[in-house]
């Protein structure tokens, strides 16, 4: 599967995931706060891909969040987009293999998102209510984005495999040709 192909699924995913949020109520009803999965697969996307990928899911997904909520349009771009960056440009130092670092790095960007996004509406919007239960929010957003990180990423790795070609290695010698050495 080309780069271009994966970047175009991670952006159908990425309003896919706003949708679900927005659709989706019984995680609402339990947790008070919607399940909210743009961000883990914006560390899927910024860790394992060229920055087609994650740009997509940043421009995509804050676009489709602000259009199916009270957010000004566009304020969800600049912290989906700084937090992609800020992880794409530190891919080689961080262990995307390790499940306890997959969710860590999808706590923080779930935590870190969310408060950069309420500066942003508190700036140019409406003001919106604060206090315990938005907090309570907050918490259960960073929570279930961290639980959710590596699910996106085993998810990610089962489509490479289902759609990428295996890579077939080819060598000009046969595994089972025996080489003789010595004077004859």
């Amino acid at each position: 599967m080309s780069e271009t192909a994966r970047s175009l699924i991670f952006g159908g995913l990425a309003v896919l995931a706003v949708f679900l949020a927005a659709a989706w109520d019984l995680p609402r009803r339990w947790l008070g706060a919607p399940l909210d999965l743009l961000p883990p697969l914006l560390v899927c996307a910024a860790l394992g891909r060229r920055p087609g990928g994650w740009r997509l899911v940043a421009v995509l997904g804050g676009l489709a969040r602000d259009s199916w909520s009270a957010n000004p349009l566009g304020a969800s771009i600049l912290p989906l987009y700084l937090t992609g960056w800020f992880l794409h440009a530190r891919r080689d130092l961080l262990s995307r293999e390790l499940v306890f670092a997959q969710l860590t790095l999808g706590t923080i960007a779930s935590a870190v998102i969310p408060l950069f996004t309420l500066g942003l509406v508190m700036t140019f919007g409406p003001p919106p209510v604060l206090g315990w239960w938005l907090a309570g929010q907050w918490v259960a957003l960073a929570v279930t984005g961290g639980l959710l990180t590596p699910v996106v990423f085993r998810g990610m790795g089962r489509l490479d495999r289902w759609f990428a070609h295996p890579v077939v290695e080819t060598s000009a010698f046969r595994p089972d040709r025996e080489i003789l050495r010595g004077r004859y």
